[in-house]
């Protein structure tokens, strides 16, 4: 898949309108095109993951030449469509294993359409999907790797799991159900197929199964933060405290339908960001 001639700015572009910007505009310049590198990497290959009508074995060549690329990037050779990462390793030693772990996650996407994984299965996914993408973000941060990875452990699942919450009635209407099997088990839900989960009344008691846990990583991420260990903490904050907002927003609205996609307006991201302090530092 070909990537925008400058990934970096046209990942910086994209951004703007997104609830992240607000935490990298303070970052000084270096950090945030790190940033952005990250996230242009990261949408390059989940959207290699979510092309639909492409043979499979196509999108798995497309992310093995991924992998290919990230792998000669570190060893020395022709880093292919990964060299516009090359300023942010060398600046902040982002690690190989990270961005590797990214690709494994899309490939779960490409390899099966996702339906009702076990708990182990799921929080595998977003490990690979979500707290990889903090622990190479963290490094970016300037945090040390033991706060930094297991911020970037509890934040990203946490972060995760709301996303999941929140997208149910897109994912179902591509076949896809991240809802882990035990949650809907525990909730008395009768079937795991998506079409059908989204409309069944167990489906509220299930998302509020997971909302607890995410609710969980977010107090631990928010523990880890409040020791203000070495590093520039504005973004995650950020991060943690809006969708931690969604998060509570859509428990108060419930899972029942019909449905409608929580979200926050640019007044109240604000706000939270005023509350927290977040502002001009």
């Amino acid at each position: 898949m070909s990537i925008a001639a400058d990934p970096v700015a046209a990942a910086e572009a994209k951004a703007k309108s997104s609830s992240f910007y607000a935490g990298m505009k303070v970052l000084p310049k270096d950090a945030r095109n790190a940033m952005f590198a990250i996230y242009a990497f990261c949408r390059a290959v989940d959207d290699i993951a979510d092309e639909e009508g492409i043979d499979p074995a196509v999108r798995r060549a497309d992310l093995n030449q991924w992998r290919i690329d990230i792998a000669a990037l570190y060893n020395g050779g022709d880093p292919g469509r990964a060299a516009f990462l090359a300023p942010a390793v060398q600046r902040f030693g982002l690690r190989q294993p990270d961005f590797q772990a990214v690709i494994d996650g899309m490939q779960m996407d490409v390899d099966e359409t996702i339906v009702a994984p076990d708990f182990a299965k799921l929080d595998l996914y977003c490990d690979r999907v979500a707290s990889a993408v903090g622990r190479l973000s963290i490094k970016a941060f300037g945090m040390d790797e033991g706060p930094g990875d297991e911020l970037a452990h509890h934040l990203g699942r946490a972060l995760q799991i709301t996303n999941i919450l929140r997208d149910l009635d897109e994912d179902a209407g591509i076949g896809r159900l991240y809802m882990a099997r035990e949650w809907l088990e525990r909730a008395g839900a009768t079937t795991h197929d998506p079409v059908s989960i989204v409309a069944d009344p167990a489906l509220d008691a299930a998302a509020r199964i997971g909302a607890a846990l995410a609710h969980q990583h977010y107090a631990e991420a928010d523990r880890i933060m409040a020791t203000r260990p070495r590093g520039r903490l504005v973004a995650p904050r950020l991060m943690s405290a809006v969708y931690g907002a969604i998060l509570r927003r859509m428990e108060q609205v419930g899972w029942a339908t019909p449905r409608t996609r929580v979200k926050l307006g640019k007044g109240e991201m604000l706000a939270i960001a005023l509350k927290k302090g977040l502002l001009g530092r």
